[in-house]
């Protein structure tokens, strides 16, 4: 699930990325465009049994990222905006930061 919420005083999106309840996982980290696809940089906390994370992203862009869970499953999220095949093994998700 995605959360937007767009700020009135900078050009900025906090964005809250959260884990489909339906995906077991030991770890999880959210992997993208924003963060240079590095896996140490957002890791997911899990707070009453939910695994999420905020950031903030400068709006007008989109950001294509994945769930990577357990340090080698890869999922996309239901709620994202779109979906943009990659050259790896099928699909990337995709937060259109604009209001």
């Amino acid at each position: 699930m995605i959360t937007k919420k767009f700020m009135k005083s900078k050009p900025e999106v906090q964005v809250t990325f959260e884990l489909p309840g339906n995906i077991e996982a030991s770890e999880a980290a959210l992997v993208g465009e924003f963060n240079n696809w590095d896996s140490a940089a957002n890791p997911l906390s899990k707070t009453k049994g939910v695994w999420k994370t905020t950031l903030k992203l400068e709006t007008g862009k989109e950001y294509q990222f994945r769930y990577l869970v357990n340090g080698s499953e890869w999922y996309n999220d239901d709620a994202a905006d779109k979906y943009v095949a990659n050259n790896i093994d099928g699909e990337n998700s995709v937060l259109v930061a604009m209001n």
